[in-house]
């Protein structure tokens, strides 16, 4: 795929997400106003490791599922990242005309479902063993975009409700998969883009979306020693449906979908007297980050 259409694929994505996380619509008419650009400096996507053996195919949800789009839009992998504490793993893409095209780079989290306890794999294997998997099983290039956004969307039937509780009582990211799927996690507002001088930096943006009104982490993860800061909104919260456990009827309970993210990066050394942009993602920032789906109370 040309990265022309892959950047319009990315505007498709951006269109849904940001229709409902509307903290992303107040970030870009802020930046908007400022006489700024909006740039994405990465999506990132949840996943989980498990095999699912559906009538169509017997397929790893984990970050291969997702991993396939990505290779077939152009993308390579360019680093991986581990999560020992929440039994997750993550690599990141990116694509080697990012910079030519205005390509977001790609984060891919899976969670390491064998290493959680019997009871709760096995809810999770009943889960997602409803899974449509027939597009996987077909070529991407023979799919239109309609059916690759619907890779992008929960393949599986609605989680019944004591399974997304029971589960998230052990890992509120295994929960969040099994209510949302591959649905964007959250785009990233990419602050050395925005080239205006009313935000100049990470702090004054987090504190003028937050003097909006928008709910904002309270911390700014990393350092510019490191290259990177990272913050967040809150995560939205939304209906979602499940299923009743005594009558299987499908009913809508509250929980949290995506939040949006800013980002800015700094030179670091890369050898002595050499500096470079960094480019990749730092582990510590990014298990701080996935705490931004928990749900509260819960």
């Amino acid at each position: 795929m040309s990265p022309e259409h892959v950047r319009d694929f990315w505007e498709l994505l951006w269109q849904q997400y940001s229709a409902r996380v509307n903290y992303a619509r107040t970030y870009q008419q802020m930046i908007t106003a400022a006489a700024g650009t909006v740039a994405n400096d990465h999506i990132a996507f949840r996943s989980l490791r498990i095999t699912a053996d559906s009538p169509q195919a017997e397929v790893n949800l984990g970050i291969g599922y997702l991993e396939r789009v990505a290779k077939f839009f152009g993308y390579e992998a360019a680093g991986e990242y581990t999560f020992p504490q929440t039994h997750l793993y993550a690599r990141h893409y990116r694509h080697p005309q990012q910079e030519e095209f205005d390509l977001p780079k790609l984060f891919i989290s899976e969670l390491l479902v064998h290493e959680l306890p019997a009871d709760i794999v096995e809810v999770i294997y009943q889960t997602v063993t409803s899974a449509d998997l027939l597009s996987f099983k077909t070529p991407l290039f023979q799919l239109g975009i309609n059916d690759i956004q619907k890779i992008f969307t929960r393949p599986w039937q609605p989680p019944l409700r004591s399974v997304v509780e029971q589960v998230n009582q052990v890992t509120q990211y295994g929960a969040w998969v099994l209510l949302h799927g591959y649905a964007v996690n959250h785009f990233t507002g990419y602050v050395n883009r925005q080239n205006t001088p009313q935000y100049p930096d990470i702090d004054t943006t987090a504190r003028g979306l937050a003097n909006l009104g928008v709910p904002m982490k309270a911390e700014i993860e990393g350092n510019v020693a490191c290259g990177l800061r990272q913050t967040a909104t809150q995560a939205v919260k939304e209906m979602v449906t499940v299923l009743d456990d005594v009558s299987k009827a499908e009913i809508q309970i509250p929980w949290t979908y995506a939040y949006y993210e800013i980002a800015q990066r700094y030179m670091v050394e890369v050898e002595p007297g050499k500096q470079k942009l960094f480019d990749a993602f730092l582990g510590n920032n990014a298990q701080q980050l996935f705490e931004m789906t928990r749900l509260s109370g819960k």
